[in-house]
């Protein structure tokens, strides 16, 4: 049988080993007449003993160097996992945390109103078909209803166009059939806010002698009786007077950011503007 490469010269120094301790096991008997043959023995025996020392150390240090590896390597895999679950656990606590925060801004619209209103969560966000919509997690079942003004913390959503006994659509006011009886903030100039679509809303049907700015606020009228009076539906981003035009050109930025909606507030009102 062939010995491997790696390990000849260990093979070759414990042969080399042996066959001394043999000879000094021997000359041990016939000590005083081989004297100078044992001096030579010991001589030749030393060195090699020394290096098969230094190679089962060596060999040692190796084997301990690779179990702690080893051990290192299961402790790492141990930290990642346990890094993970912690890393999870904190995300769901920040979830909640942040839906805290969430609803409490609109549980303080809702008290902030005399009207009755039910907190729903929004299931989905239709914004890429013709009409502009979202679906929340409420309906008929706790009191909503066709026409009932949908808003958000940041301002109006829109209005129900639709429901269920537990679910209700919205037609978001950027939708072009969404039209809202609103006026300026600053002037009392009122009009009708129109959904363009991406483009936001446009103000209708103000007269072009009206003193409007970028930066106007716009609020809901409450004139035709779907929303209450005074809700915050967006700011002016630019006003221009056509050639020969009775009203202005207005251009809206929305308040609400609808890319990002996850919590609504509906309000029970009726046309009356009574609870």
């Amino acid at each position: 049988m062939l010995i491997p490469r790696k390990y000849q010269s260990i093979a070759v120094a414990a042969v080399l080993l042996i066959i001394s301790l043999i000879i000094l096991s021997y000359s041990a008997v016939r000590l005083s007449e081989t004297g100078l043959l044992r001096k030579m023995v010991l001589e030749t025996a030393a060195p090699i003993e020394d290096v098969i020392n230094i190679s089962l150390k060596s060999l040692h240090d190796v084997w301990k160097r690779y179990l702690f590896l080893v051990g290192l390597e299961d402790e790492n895999r141990r930290l990642q996992h346990e890094n993970a679950v912690l890393n999870e656990k904190i995300n769901r606590y920040r979830e909640g945390y942040l839906e805290g925060i969430r609803l409490q801004k609109l549980l303080n619209i809702k008290d902030g109103f005399k009207y009755q209103a039910v907190v729903a969560r929004v299931i989905d966000n239709d914004r890429t078909t013709l009409f502009k919509t979202l679906l929340i997690n409420k309906g008929t079942a706790e009191g909503l209803r066709v026409g009932l003004p949908v808003l958000a913390d940041q301002g109006v959503v829109g209005r129900i166009i639709e429901t269920s006994w537990h679910a209700s659509r919205v037609l978001l006011m950027i939708d072009e059939n969404s039209n809202i009886d609103a006026l300026i903030q600053r002037s009392r100039a009122q009009g009708i806010l129109q959904g363009a679509g991406p483009a936001g809303c446009n103000l209708k049907y103000i007269s072009r002698v009206e003193d409007i700015q970028a930066g106007d606020v716009v609020l809901t009228s409450g004139l035709a009786g779907v929303f209450p009076k005074g809700l915050l539906l967006g700011v002016v981003t630019g006003a221009s007077r056509r050639e020969g035009g009775l009203f202005q050109k207005i251009d809206v930025s929305p308040a609400v950011d609808f890319s990002k909606l996850e919590d609504v507030l509906a309000l029970i009102f009726d046309a009356g503007g009574k609870p």
